[in-house]
């Protein structure tokens, strides 16, 4: 279960803050700390990160950033894996990496945790569908499907053998199968 605390500040005041391990997030003048990840969780963010760096990264396409605090709209949150196009990535004038992303991820994908309200989750990424995410997922171990939240908030539903939607410009392909078959290691 999420704890969610009725704070009585702003969304400044929150991000001075000490951080918090898990992270908590700032969603609709509510402090919500996200679950501590867990196996199924942690083995689908990372190889999911390294599938999209390995074909988007080298290329200067895209980067995908596992808990990484992304600031806009008056929210603070923290997907499971935000991935920004290259020429949206905030960098320092020295060419090094901005450590504030003060703008909404490109691609913004969830992994619910089975303490993890899904409403508030799929919320989460209507918000970031509303605020100019091309495309948003909220996956389901317990029931292997993925769900897609495209711009203007169409949602779709995809399980199986179903071949997942990307961002333009990254030549990934990916299925369903291939994303809960990281879970195996035998």
């Amino acid at each position: 279960m999420t704890t969610a605390i009725k704070p009585k500040l702003t969304l400044e005041q929150f991000l001075k803050l000490p951080e918090t391990e898990p992270a908590s997030e700032f969603i609709n003048g509510e402090i919500i700390q996200k679950p501590m990840p867990q196996g199924e969780h942690s083995t689908i963010q990372i190889d999911l990160c390294e599938a999209i760096n390995q074909v988007a990264k080298p290329q200067k396409i895209a980067k995908a950033f596992p808990e990484l605090r992304c600031t806009f709209g008056g929210q603070s949150i923290v997907p499971d894996i935000a991935v920004f196009r290259w020429a949206r990535i905030p960098f320092l004038p020295s060419g090094r990496i901005a450590n504030r992303f003060e703008i909404h991820p490109d691609w913004a994908i969830e992994i619910v945790s089975p303490e993890q309200s899904q409403t508030k989750v799929l919320e989460k990424l209507l918000y970031c569908s509303r605020n100019g995410t091309e495309l948003g997922w909220l996956i389901y171990p317990d029931e292997e499907s993925i769900l897609a939240v495209f711009a203007g908030q169409k949602v779709e539903l995809y399980k199986g053998a179903d071949r997942l939607p990307i961002i333009d410009g990254i030549e990934l392909q990916l299925t369903v199968e291939t994303v809960f078959s990281w879970l195996s290691f035998g």
